[in-house]
């Protein structure tokens, strides 16, 4: 007797005719279910929106809700507001119109913290720790950072007034800046770091990132590049796409890059190398710290699983989740954990966490030891056959320690650099010859490309520490005078040249980098290996 084929749809309607009562039931309990929560849920929205003792925002309640019902998930489950939904997709788009700043208010003013290089801001002259005193005829003294973004954003080409204070000066100065696309990029630096060493700084990742990628190192090779550097220091990741396209350009094609596992079917995926990557025969350090996570771990995580690069640095942040980011009602979203990702040997590099997520949030202010224990079920073998483990972070194949811009400074210039000491003592420094209309400056010190920190500097530095209300303990302020001197330089650099030479600066006297540049060798006998 031959069996009969019966069609899917029919058996479709077999399943569904016979388990009818059964799924009908099941799909009423679980509206049920939803129902009395959402009672439960608005009937206590209610209470305290009627009877709380003071008068409330019942939006910011319903935001609070949703928060709290996400941080009980994990880490890095989070709601996001409408502004800061839009923020979040500005910094992963890449770009945005306005005039290139980041604000924040301290004391009830309006002040710039950061400029993004050549954007509109910049060209004006304006500078970091400058006061937005006005915008317009209007007085912005109290005003949150959203009453001003309100009225700087807008459409490419139009104009806006800003008046800034600037410390040091009585007089405001008065700008007319012009409205521009802003590239929020991530590859902040490419450069030749020594002879025939190239060095790429990947600051984050963002939908450009690859692109980015790939202009700088087809610069670099133009300049002779036979290594490369890439620093992934201080990166906290990004669009998961992004970190597989940037490991790609450095692998075989067919080479498992990241693996995604999780609940929902969708979520278990495997990302290999779809194209050959264009550098996969050029010796390779990645440089990574404890503040490295998520998106940069993968990268560093393929590199080391495949023999094609020495990590060196610190232990990193150990993120392994991946967020699902979903738009929900009146532009608000809403980044849901829906995987965990492993590294091309299998390993699932998460740290784990406690209840509160306190000991897990503040992993980069502890101190880390070059070794550590390991659970034997987290060993695996690269290709080529090392030892590598999983369980918290990727470890590096050579450990330096080097929590700050690579040096590992005492508490007192670490307080140095969280309190913004170096940011504020560079507002005393301007650019020889800078015509730019907001120019203006009462700084101590013209400098040109190439200056050096001076004796002088030094003590004035301390003079202005003291005038701030700090206090100088002069055996840590010795101990860190190295240390101190590179931070001014870098600041100051920041400031008036650009961030590629405020890095190339820095990565002169950088322990890390320099250390790291010892290592090539190795790091070219890793390839050789792989070719043998």
């Amino acid at each position: 007797m031959r069996l009969m084929r019966i069609p899917s749809a029919a058996v479709v309607a077999v399943l569904s005719v016979a388990g009818g009562v059964v799924l009908g039931s099941q799909t009423v309990q679980t509206q049920d279910r939803d129902q009395v929560r959402a009672r439960v849920w608005s009937a206590a929205l209610a209470v305290v929106e009627k009877d709380y003792v003071e008068e409330l925002d019942a939006s910011r309640l319903v935001y609070a809700s949703i928060d709290g019902m996400l941080r009980t998930l994990d880490p890095h489950s989070s709601f996001f507001d409408p502004r800061e939904f839009a923020q979040m997709r500005e910094r992963q788009e890449g770009r945005y119109f306005g005039i290139g700043v980041t604000i924040a208010t301290v004391d009830k003013d309006v002040t710039i913290t950061s400029l993004f290089e050549g954007s509109p801001a910049y060209r004006a002259g304006m500078r970091r720790g400058d006061i937005i005193a006005m915008v317009g005829e209007e007085d912005a003294h109290g005003w949150t950072n959203d009453d001003v973004v309100k009225r700087v954003k807008g459409p490419k080409g139009t104009f806006v007034q800003i008046t800034i204070r600037r410390p040091g000066l009585e007089k405001l100065i008065p700008l007319t800046v012009e409205r521009d696309e802003i590239n929020i990029v991530t590859v902040r630096t490419a450069f030749m770091i020594a002879p025939g060493t190239g060095y790429i700084r990947l600051q984050d990742f963002s939908e450009t990132s690859d692109r980015e990628m790939g202009e700088a190192l087809t610069k670099l090779k133009a300049q002779g590049m036979q290594r490369l550097m890439l620093d992934l220091r201080e990166n906290p990741g990004g669009p998961l796409d992004q970190a597989i396209a940037v490991a790609n350009r450095f692998l075989k094609k067919g080479s498992m890059i990241v693996s995604t596992r999780g609940r929902i079917p969708n979520s278990n995926e495997e990302y290999r190398a779809v194209t050959e990557g264009g550098y996969q025969d050029i010796p390779m350090i990645v440089m990574v710290n404890r503040q490295s996570a998520s998106a940069s771990e993968i990268v560093s995580g393929a590199m080391q699983d495949h023999d094609r690069a020495l990590i060196v640095g610190e232990r990193t942040f150990g993120k392994a989740l991946v967020q699902s980011v979903y738009p929900i009602a009146n532009d608000a979203g809403i980044a849901v954990t829906t995987g965990r990702y492993y590294t091309p040997s299998d390993r699932m590099i998460q740290r784990p966490w406690d209840g509160a997520f306190d000991d897990y949030l503040t992993y980069s202010l502890k101190d880390q030891e070059a070794t550590r224990e390991h659970n034997p079920a987290d060993l695996k073998y690269t290709s080529g056959g090392r030892k590598v483990y999983g369980g918290g972070g990727i470890e590096p194949d050579h450990f330096i320690l080097g929590p700050v811009e690579g040096f590992n400074p005492t508490r007192f210039a670490r307080l140095l650099v969280s309190r913004g000491g170096f940011i504020g003592f560079a507002e005393k420094f301007t650019k020889e010859g800078d015509l730019r209309p907001g120019a203006q400056s009462a700084a101590m010190y013209k400098v040109a490309p190439g200056w050096q920190v001076t004796d002088a500097m030094i003590e004035e530095f301390k003079k202005y520490l003291t005038s701030q209300g700090g206090k100088i303990d002069e055996a840590a302020f010795t101990t860190d005078l190295p240390f101190i001197r590179a931070m001014m330089h870098y600041e100051v650099d920041v400031d008036l040249f650009s961030v590629e030479e405020a890095r190339r600066n820095l990565s002169k006297v950088d322990p890390q980098i320099q250390k790291a540049l010892g290592y090539f060798d190795e790091a070219r006998a890793l390839i050789a290996k792989k070719t043998q």
